[in-house]
């Protein structure tokens, strides 16, 4: 028996049908997916199982009970209200949460305790395109739907590397493309992606470049005469003032980076194909610049009218699950539920009303970067950080720990015990996780879907939304707060919606507000708006004017595109970014094998003139710092950056791996418009690291190796673990077992003398208990082959070979981590005549489930093919 639920990773919202085995298979029946999973998807059967879990109250590492943590945050949170006022108490929440868990949350802070010093790690994700939204439409609205992309001519994806970050999204963009070859696909990116493999045009621009790239486009616009007069005179303001800006900027498209090739060549797809999708994520948004570089989109699509209409229009793709529920329900410190606006006071006056709330704050809270300068300064006496990690994910994470300290009451509610945030905080609760607890999640298409329980929760676990109404009924408020259900508060929240239909805004969801439970339980995906009393066909907006501003016309902007930065001396542009298989923190991806075998450690792409200048090796170790930190990676030298530019993603945390934190080297520049961090626009210096010896372990244990570079992931039998050292250790035995975590056994030990390697196994009789090698240079040995051996009866001679026995080929580095294929078995396919995507995924199942690796297959052969015609 399955359940139907949603995926709690990206944006996308995918329908997931779960067991309680853990069997995992996609929803076919579900409007964003119809049935297909990423690799991270069809992985969450692996990441439910009870180790790490945080299964009761925890007060400075002591259980307590559940009254004497709900007391106490309600005692701590009204004697810092008392003495130091509303804006002396702060929240810090995750797109994680479900909607009904934000709106408890949201209504509690603003409503009752009157801060709104409330944010969220959207600030770090989508805060750009809200701001954008809020200053052309006049709401926070995305006006299209996800079959725009199949019905597109041309679509443009900018700062997205969407193959990797919305799997399946791009899965739907690639069968659209091989239905209708002549569907076009532009990639904006100074990185070449894996994204790049379906693109007809790749445009390598300097990060930073986009706002000129798009002013340029608009001048282009008007001089081929596409701008739509009819519609900008009926529903646009500011076309002139916005031509003027880009007319005096056109000079700066010279310097983004781009040859007049690429740049016409780009003008030319979009101007000749009214059908164009522009989609933009976090390379957009993550900027000192973000709000602008939005506008800069959104102005060409009001200036052609490609708004609104089927296969056309601006698409902002968010990264959290739930995202857009946290803004519908107001979970940013400057807005309020429903999509009204905080400094509003008709609206203020009309959420107060409903709430029948004491208080309301006036003006915006502080956005996440000040919240906690804020905290660092001592302005916050009690914060509260609810199933997010921004010790690991805010920029200066260095900073953001110390901070968390330093406040004199600390919460953090989560599923784990143990994360960099966790191991700040005085208080620790336990959480619901995903597949125990139930509300609703929305996705970047406005489909508002369930998340449904299929398994028990563990231990003392309680759900969000009933831990923050206990706070408020302890507090006070109990006939505020005195829920019974999910669907309680889901009603509540449609409810309030229909207030704001009422005060003319988009968001309205009053039709679903008389749902009974057993509707609740099993309610289909909805894209809203649904109003009470009546069907809205067309779910876009804005084809016909209509927008949010008092006249109910849109505004395109007048923007000025910032001067792009260069390398000053021996720094280098650092770039943060994914991978394909973990999710942000990796609390939870972390937990399946299967999901660290494709990248298993922190990585820094270098340019290969880069790496020659700074003397860096593949596979060797590099350390970047600057001013607010430094980390320790492995070095991937690789002409997908560009030259002065480097990149590393930002999974990585103290549990996994302590000095690979590269948000700890961010600087918390945020832009002025969104207050989002520019969380890939850093400056660092690099340098080889000065490892004297470099090792690979895996264990039957849990290793915990404290040791100058460690990456620690799970194995399908252990744990695996890169480590490097400083100095040599004088006793190899000692250094192995104390790096594996095995105190027991008995060794062997073989020293290679011609590789300097050294080879330790540890057996409990027949059963291997661990393996380490070491040496001077960075490790060769087949790792995935090793870690499977891993507690086997397997013969020491088997283990010291370091390879695969003859009955088992090397698979090399995991390419398709679903059906577990390496980059050998992939190149021996090839080999033998596999010279095409489908046939390799024929002959080898890779790609065939989930099919996040083909653009990886894809690269494999045009590598091979090119290599033969350089010996050819």
């Amino acid at each position: 028996m399955s359940t139907c639920t949603t995926c709690p990773y990206c944006g996308v919202g995918c329908g997931v049908l779960a067991g309680a085995d853990g069997s995992i298979k996609g929803d076919p029946n579900h409007p964003a997916n119809a049935g297909r999973l990423c690799s991270k998807g069809t992985a969450l059967g692996a990441t439910i199982g009870l180790e790490g879990r945080l299964l009761a109250p925890s007060l400075k590492g002591a259980d307590v009970s559940w009254d004497h943590a709900l007391d106490l945050v309600a005692q701590k949170f009204s004697e810092a209200i008392r003495d130091h006022g509303p804006e002396s108490v702060a929240f810090y929440l995750s797109g994680q949460l479900l909607t009904e868990d934000y709106y408890v949350a949201n209504k509690l802070i603003k409503g009752f305790m009157g801060s709104a010093n409330i944010d969220t790690n959207s600030r770090l994700c989508m805060a750009s395109a809200v701001a954008g939204h809020k200053r052309a439409f006049g709401t926070d609205t995305v006006p299209g739907q996800y079959e725009d992309f199949e019905l597109a001519d041309t679509i443009v994806l900018v700062g997205s590397n969407t193959a990797w970050c919305h799997p399946v999204l791009f899965r739907r963009i690639e069968a659209a493309k091989a239905a209708r070859p002549d569907l076009k696909i532009v990639v904006i990116d100074p990185r070449r992606t894996a994204t790049c493999q379906i693109a007809d045009l790749h445009l390598p621009i300097q990060s930073d470049g986009d706002a000129a790239l798009f002013n340029h486009l608009l001048c282009e616009i008007k001089a081929r005469d596409l701008i739509n007069h009819d519609y900008v005179n009926a529903h646009v303001n500011g076309l002139e003032a916005a031509l003027g800006a880009a007319a005096q900027s056109t000079a700066s498209v010279v310097t983004c980076g781009l040859n007049p090739d690429q740049i016409n060549a780009f003008v030319d797809l979009w101007c000749k194909s009214e059908k164009v999708v522009t989609l933009f994520s976090m390379g957009v948004n993550q900027s000192a610049y973000g709000t602008d570089k939005v506008n800069a989109i959104l102005n060409c699509h009001l200036a052609t009218g490609r708004i609104g209409r089927p296969g056309m229009g601006p698409f902002s793709m968010t990264g959290q699950p739930n995202a857009m529920g946290g803004r519908e329900v107001g979970g940013l410190s400057n807005m309020l539920a429903s999509h009204l606006d905080l400094e509003n006071a008709d609206h203020r006056a009309a959420v107060q009303e409903f709430w029948a709330a004491p208080v309301m704050p006036e003006k915006p809270g502080l956005k996440a970067v000040d919240l906690f300068r804020a905290c660092r300064d001592g302005k916050i006496k009690a914060l509260w950080v609810m199933s997010t990690n921004p010790v690991v994910s805010m920029p200066e994470a260095d900073f953001v720990a110390e901070a968390i300290r330093s406040v004199p009451f600390t919460v953090g509610s989560d599923i784990i015990a143990r994360t960099d945030t966790m191991d700040c905080v005085d208080l620790r609760l336990p959480a619901a996780g995903w597949g125990e607890k139930s509300g609703t999640v929305t996705n970047s298409e406005r489909c508002i879907s369930r998340q449904r329980p299929f398994l028990p929760m563990p231990g003392e676990a309680r759900a969000d939304w009933a831990v923050l109404a206990a706070v408020g009924c302890r507090m006070g408020w109990k006939e505020a707060f005195d829920y019974a259900s999910p669907a309680e508060v889901f009603r509540e929240h449609a409810s309030l919606s229909g207030v704001s239909g009422a005060l003319g805004r988009d968001f309205d969801i009053s039709g679903l507000e008389t749902l009974s439970d057993v509707d609740y339980d099993h309610l289909t995906p909805q894209v809203w708006p649904i109003p009470a009393g009546y069907e809205v066909e067309n779910k876009r907006f804005f084809a016909e004017g209509k927008f949010y501003h008092p006249d109910g016309k849109a505004k395109m902007l007048p923007i000025t595109p910032p001067e792009l930065a260069q390398p000053e001396g021996e720094t280098l542009r650092f770039n943060t970014a994914r991978v394909r298989d973990h999710w942000h923190t990796m609390t939870r991806t972390g937990r399946a094998p299967q999901l660290g075998a494709h990248m298993g450690e922190p990585y820094l792409e270098v340019h290969p003139e880069d790496a020659l200048r700074l003397g860096l090796q593949a596979a060797g170790l590099v350390e970047i710092e600057n001013s607010h930190g430094r980390a320790v990676l492995r070095v991937l030298i690789t002409d997908r950056v560009q030259k002065g530019a480097c990149c590393a993603p930002m999974h990585w945390t103290a549990q996994t791996a302590a000095a690979g934190r590269v948000n700890a080297l961010v600087t918390g520049r945020v832009d002025a418009v969104s207050g989002q961090p520019a969380l890939k626009m850093a400056k660092v210096k690099a340098r080889a690291y000065p490892a004297a010896w470099f090792g690979f372990a895996v264990s039957v244990a849990e290793m915990q190796p404290n040791r100058p570079y460690a990456a620690l992931a799970r194995s399908k039998q252990g744990w695996r673990v890169e480590v490097a050292g400083h100095k040599l250790p004088r006793d190899w035995d000692k250094e192995a077992r104390s790096v594996l975590g095995v105190q027991n056994g008995i060794i062997s030990r073989f020293d290679d003398s011609a590789s300097g390697m050294v080879r330790i196994a540890i057996h409990d009789g027949a059963q291997l208990l661990g393996a380490f090698f070491a040496a001077p240079e960075p490790v060769q040995v087949a790792r995935a082959a090793i870690a499977d051996l891993i507690g086997k009866d397997i013969p020491a001679a088997r283990v010291l070979a370091g390879v695969p026995g003859q009955d088992q080929p090397a698979k090399g580095a995991i390419v398709c981590a679903c059906m577990d294929v390496g980059r050998l078995d992939l190149q021996r396919a090839i080999a033998a005549g596999a010279d095409s995507v489908p046939a390799l995924m024929e002959c080898t199942s890779a790609g065939t489930n989930c099919g996040s690796c083909k653009p990886e297959l894809a690269d494999l052969i045009a590598q091979l093919d090119t290599q033969r015609m350089a010996a050819e």
